[in-house]
């Protein structure tokens, strides 16, 4: 992707935006146009098609924003109606508040979902909103229409951390309430019982549900590199330890490794996609994902 395009879904540019659905357009309509320019320009017929103009088109369907771009005609053909139902199932608890730099693992998780949610309804796909922590906080239905879209980013736009998370009783709650078949997306930092998770993804996978797993991460969380003598705090229990951060970190990066192994391991035997993301990341290589799960899904 080009860096003009990529400016414009950086975590610290995207901070600076005023409301959700200004962001979610900036960052889809940017990630469209640098796909178009990348090396997988085929990728895009994923939601949409492009051919060139030819005599006798009707000139209504000519892209006239990829004109102005690119200084080509093109021509949109758009497939059928697709009809998937795409659950996009948030982690609103207190871990999700942590941040070392400008963008919380909540703030970007919901850059990430509002995006996604616009970019589902694009193309032409019905998108619903799942948030929780212990329990289910708010459900809503998936459609595909531009006013659900609006509300669904609003619901976004009042969201405000909850209590610890569990996976345990909402996920399986997802699982049995939704009784077609549909695209799973969680998106959370995955902090609490991967037992928990594991069951869960069983559960919707048994259902028959695919599923696609972005494991939100601040930088911190990953590298762990803290020196001074530090308190620290748990915050969902509120518990404090004193720790040194040098001798620390080897012991932290080894529990995280063998924990992050855990997680793919069990997704790769129940064919599910993981995408960590850390919130220093643009998020064009977390639309990539979606577009990339979402295309293996259907065919």
């Amino acid at each position: 992707m080009s860096s003009a395009a990529t400016r414009f879904i950086l975590p610290q540019v995207l901070a600076r935006l005023s409301g959700l659905e200004l962001l979610a357009r900036t960052v889809v309509e940017g990630f469209i146009a640098g796909l178009h320019r990348s090396p997988y320009k085929g990728f895009s017929v994923d939601f949409m098609q492009y051919r060139p103009y030819v005599p006798g088109d009707d000139l209504r369907r000519v892209d006239w924003k990829v004109y102005a771009r690119t200084d080509r005609f093109l021509v949109k053909e758009f497939e059928g109606e697709t009809n998937t139902r795409v659950h996009l199932v948030l982690d609103a608890s207190r871990s999700m508040g942590y941040r070392s730099h400008s963008v919380s693992k909540l703030e970007y998780a919901c850059y990430l979902v509002a995006s996604l949610a616009y970019l589902a309804i694009r193309q032409r796909d019905a998108a619903g909103l799942v948030l929780f922590d212990d329990d289910i906080r708010e459900t809503l239905s998936p459609r595909s229409s531009k006013g659900h879209l609006h509300t669904l980013l609003t619901s976004l736009s009042n969201l405000s951390l909850g209590t610890g998370t569990s996976f345990d009783k909402p996920l399986h709650a997802i699982a049995d309430q939704q009784q077609r078949r549909g695209f799973i997306v969680l998106v959370s930092d995955l902090l609490s019982d991967p037992d928990q998770l594991i069951e869960a993804l069983r559960h919707f996978r048994f259902s028959g549900h695919e599923v696609l797993i972005f494991h939100i991460l601040d930088p911190q969380e990953v590298a762990f590199d803290f020196d001074d003598v530090m308190r620290i705090r748990d915050l969902e229990t509120g518990t404090r330890l004193l720790v040194e951060g040098s001798s620390a970190r080897k012991l932290y990066q080894e529990n995280f490794s063998r924990f992050q192994k855990r997680i793919r391991r069990a997704c790769g035997l129940l064919r599910t996609d993981y995408i960590m993301i850390t919130t220093d990341r643009p998020l064009d290589g977390a639309l990539f994902q979606y577009l990339s799960a979402r295309s293996r899904r259907r065919t």
